[in-house]
């Protein structure tokens, strides 16, 4: 179980890219501030377009992240899970949610509000200079997964999906299984879920995965490795 600690706050709060720019003190301040909070599954955490005004890691359970579209369907950006951060956006410019997040499970969260960031972000004019070094960085690596999307073939685009779905958290093994939908991951790589489909029943006859149950279950993570870096690049 999450405890309210200190300890347990900073190490969470600590996986965001925000606290890459933040000394050992500002660290410890921020955690301080920090609280956690509860929700139930299938509890709305925030909505797209909503002001927002604060930053959350995970310390228990699985979120949804999704966007919702003109015609008013919804489509999944991505699962996220015990230890992964979100919301780091909204804690710097205090705009509008650009996603809508729900929990998936029972989860525990810990907060942190724009206003206790600000305060310690007003103290050193160096920590503003190394996050806009940070954000440049981030935007880099957003290109370069766009760049992906466009030009990678859907075999690499699935299989390097379905490896970071199932990425191993701290020191736990990857997940064997996932529980997303065909259309989820259709809608998460923006392809189709016949396409989608197609590719996944072409690995189950490759021993690659199998499809259960509502369940995709990994049998070859290696095999899978290998499809989502065709080029043979680290």
């Amino acid at each position: 179980m999450a405890t309210d600690s200190s300890h347990d706050k900073y190490k969470l709060l600590g996986n965001s890219f925000i606290f890459d720019a933040l000394d050992a003190q500002a660290r410890e301040d921020l955690a301080r501030f920090a609280f956690l909070k509860k929700f139930s599954a299938g509890e709305v955490i925030f909505t797209m377009g909503t002001l927002g005004q604060s930053m959350m890691a995970i310390a228990e359970g699985t979120v949804r992240v999704s966007m919702f579209t003109p015609s008013g369907g919804e489509v999944t950006l991505t699962d996220l899970k015990t230890g992964d951060v979100f919301g780091e956006i909204a804690l710097l410019d205090g705009q509008e949610r650009s996603a809508s997040v729900k929990a998936l499970t029972n989860c525990t969260v810990v907060v942190l509000e724009r206003r206790n960031f600000l305060e310690v972000l007003r103290r050193d004019s160096n920590l503003s200079i190394k996050l806009i070094e940070l954000l440049c960085q981030r935007v880099r690596r957003s290109d370069e997964r766009m760049i992906e999307g466009t030009f990678l073939e859907l075999p690499a685009r699935l299989a390097k999906l379905i490896l970071r779905l199932s990425a191993p958290v701290s020191e736990e093994r990857p997940l064997k299984k996932l529980s997303q939908s065909q259309s989820e991951l259709a809608g998460m790589i923006g392809n189709t879920r016949e396409n989608v489909n197609r590719c996944l029943r072409k690995w189950q006859k490759a021993n690659l995965v199998n499809m259960q149950d509502g369940w995709l279950f990994l049998l070859d993570r290696p095999g899978l490795m290998k499809l989502a870096d065709p080029d043979g690049e680290a």
